[in-house]
């Protein structure tokens, strides 16, 4: 009786969110409605315009923006007043103090409300990893390196704090997350996704999404979130940024397409297009992806805003369209809602054309404008468009700087540690060296104050480079630093191989330095001959190496690796990452990172854990799967022990779940996080079935000697696959659920 209760008022409650949520719907769609029919057309296609800020700041004699930025009022006049442009983006330049972005918005927001129909602005803001682009803000793990943790609420926990900081510089939209699988290691965005498996992509994004938008995107201390980049622009044949896919559609909606579902699900009310073209056609003008499936299959309710100049580039790259004006008619009818021009008005003026020529229809430009206005009335701009300064006492502060250190913890992944060299003991002579011990570009990665991250020294000195948390992790008078070589020159490397003869190990950090987008692309995905001439010559000296990876995507290191006896990677851990790796090797923190993709051992063996059976090493003995480091992947300072691993039916019937336990056990002497991974294998299938798939994961943390029983559910839900007819289904058959190294059997 009490269960019962219990689920009544449950279910009451429930329907009373949803009731409140669809209430508030009917009053934000009466809103909209009634101020649509207010509006002009040149006021509607002003809403569809997005220009950014650099069009509007102020520059010296030569051209260059002035520092601190100024608004040249009068150009944002035009834009406004003239144009009646409705959202804004990006920095123009380098990262803002918090008090000038909200002079800056202020002005902005202020000259909009001037207008008779007192349409807020919208401003938005690349935050890949923290609201980067505001001076003093917490800089978090980038996404790949938040994948390695396998644990969706520091995904949450970071974003709602990147929420906090974003709207504290009076900002409410935010281009994050990125939603692509990340299969492609040579393309140089790897890093800003969660990694290969679209169960973890899914999931650290809602959880992302949740972190940003709230239960009230209207909430200060909340933005609007917008998914990137629908879809299928992760994974370039070529693995160049920008450049052709070729992605069945049955690929698309097996592996690309769930997380942007999971995303729309859970609330996202903003969504970026795919700068580049899939199967032959550009996303921005494919009617299909962006309005069929997107639009329809899903039913999103938001708005979808093209990438940086995508919609020119129809004509200026893609050759889809023979001019500007071509190009907006074929974008727009696609079902883009908002252009990102983003410096000039041709888009405002072809469209207004295009209207009266009847190319575009008022039906097409009232649907677009309504998204875009349901999102500003979503996020409470109407009611309350500027910001209160000492309304975030917490930005860049202690308790967000504690966070980010507990979030980052859990992303450092040990991927190999022979005769446990590590934790390395208080007053070992340690030789730091390789180029990314000492740069903080190394550690944060992209979209850090800049674009590339390219002034990260600067920006953040007050953080630790690797090299500085070393020396304070273990004492300056027993750390020697020699960088030997830079990522694309040998320097001293005899200076570092004669400072090693006196160390009783080397700590060599190799990997990447900042960049994205196109200027990361790379022909090779070896990791730089200097940093192999590096490791080569150290290992001659006979002392134990301990390799430190701070790298964006997977860098062939099979030339390195076998002279190492431990090695660590970082990926990106953002402004504490200096701190986390002197901890980690010193035992502070016991690693419970595991590889959020598939690393390659070959530049050419680029196979993703969810292979074929025809690529697997029992097909291919010669050249099959071999990767470094599998999928999931990751060594602790304690052990594990998997046991007890059950199914409460070896039949699973549509109505029917199947039950999963299994025990896991701390078999070491000290506490530590693992995370269990259970993979589903279906063993036949009338499209080729995966040799496994992960199916469901949870981390957990247990004290020496403690055991934990974990659970997992298995619908027939779980083991659908999209076949020939693009339907999904979940076919009979016989099914191995592998957790660890146990595995049970049962049939569908």
């Amino acid at each position: 009786m009490k269960n019962r209760t219990i689920f009544i008022l449950l279910m009451t409650m429930l329907i009373s969110v949803v009731g409140n949520a669809q209430n508030k719907d009917v009053e934000a769609y009466r809103f909209v409605d009634h101020l649509l029919k207010k509006m002009s057309l040149k006021e509607k296609v002003g809403q569809m315009t997005q220009i950014s800020i650099e069009a509007f700041l102020k520059t010296d004699e030569k051209g260059n923006v002035i520092n601190p930025h100024e608004l040249d009022l009068n150009k944002l006049a035009v834009a406004i007043k003239e144009y009646k442009v409705g959202s804004i983006l990006n920095v123009g330049g380098t990262a803002q103090t918090r008090e000038n972005w909200q002079h800056l918005i202020t002005q902005i927001q202020e000259m909009a409300l001037s207008q008779h129909l007192k349409i807020p602005m919208l401003y938005g803001i690349d935050a890949i990893h923290g609201n980067g682009y505001t001076l003093g803000s917490i800089l978090f793990p980038q996404e790949i390196a938040l994948a390695a943790s396998f644990n969706p609420l520091l995904a949450k926990e970071a974003s709602q704090v990147s929420a906090y900081e974003t709207r504290a510089s009076f900002i409410p939209w935010v281009f994050s997350p990125v939603l692509g699988i990340g299969r492609q290691p040579l393309w140089p965005r790897v890093w800003e996704t969660f990694g290969e498996d679209p169960l973890v992509v899914s999931e650290m994004g809602t959880a992302m999404i949740d972190g940003f938008q709230g239960n009230d995107m209207a909430n200060k201390y909340n933005v609007a979130a917008c998914m990137k980049h629908y879809m299928g622009y992760s994974m370039p044949l070529s693995g160049h940024d920008r450049t052709p896919a070729w992605i069945p559609e049955r690929e698309l909606r097996e592996y690309f397409l769930p997380p942007f579902k999971a995303a729309v699900d859970a609330g996202a009310l903003t969504v970026m297009i795919n700068s580049a073209e899939l199967n032959g056609v550009p996303v921005h003008a494919d009617k299909h992806v962006v309005t069929d499936i997107l639009k329809g299959e899903l039913g999103f309710k938001g708005f979808a805003v093209s990438d940086w100049q995508d919609i020119q580039y129809l004509y200026l790259r893609h050759h889809v369209a023979v001019d500007d004006k071509d190009a907006v008619r074929i974008a727009i009818n696609a079902g883009i809602d908002m252009s990102m021009v983003p410096l000039d008005y041709t888009f405002s003026q072809d469209l207004l054309t295009l209207v009266k020529e009847g190319k575009v229809s008022m039906n097409r430009i009232n649907d677009a404008v309504r998204r875009i206005l349901y999102v500003k009335y979503k996020l409470g701009l109407f009611q309350q468009p500027l910001g209160n300064a000492g309304d975030y006492p917490l930005f860049g502060g202690k308790q967000h700087q504690e966070l980010n250190y507990s979030i980052a913890s859990e992303c450092i992944t040990l991927l190999k540690n022979n005769a446990h060299i590590l934790p390395l003991k208080r007053g070992v002579k340690i030789l730091v060296t390789g180029p990314c011990a000492n740069t903080m570009r190394s550690l944060d990665g992209g979209w850090s104050r800049l674009w590339q991250g390219t002034n990260s020294d600067e920006t953040e000195k007050d953080k630790h480079t690797i090299l500085e948390a070393m020396q304070q992790t273990f004492g300056h008078e027993n750390i020697t630093y020699a960088p030997g070589v830079t990522f694309d020159k040998e320097e001293d490397i005899s200076d570092a191989v004669a400072k090693a003869k006196d160390a009783d190990v080397i700590v060599l950090c190799v990997g990447e330095s900042s960049y994205t987008e196109n200027p990361g692309n790379i022909n090779d995905l070896t990791i730089s001959a200097p940093q192999i001439a590096l490791a080569k010559a150290l290992s001659k000296t006979g002392k134990p190496i301990v390799m430190v990876l701070t790298e964006g995507r997977p860098r062939v290191v099979s030339a390195i690796e076998p002279f190492t006896s431990a090695v660590l990677d970082a990926f990106y851990l953002g402004n504490q990452g200096g701190d986390i790796i002197a901890n980690t090797l010193i035992g502070k923190i016991n690693p419970s990172g595991k590889m959020p993709y598939t690393y390659p051992r070959y530049t050419n063996s680029l196979m993703n854990y969810y292979r074929k059976y025809t690529e697997d090493t029992t097909f291919d003995t010669a050249a099959g799967y071999h990767p470094q480091w599998e999928f999931g992947y990751g060594l602790s300072y304690t052990t594990f022990k998997y046991s007890n691993l059950q199914l409460n039916s070896d039949k699973l019937a549509s109505n029917k779940p199947i039950k999963v336990s299994v025990d896991v056990s701390n078999t070491g002497d000290r506490e530590g996080k693992e995370s269990v991974l259970m993979y589903v294998s279906d063993l036949v299938a009338s499209i080729t079935p995966e040799v496994k798939r992960l199916r469901g994961f949870e981390k957990i943390d247990l004290k020496p000697g403690e055991t934990q029983t974990i659970h997992f559910i298995i619908t027939k839900d779980k083991l659908s696959f999209i076949n020939n007819d693009l339907k999904r289904v979940t076919e009979p058959g016989k099914f191995i659920v592998r957790i660890a190294d146990l595995k049970a059997e049962f049939s569908y």
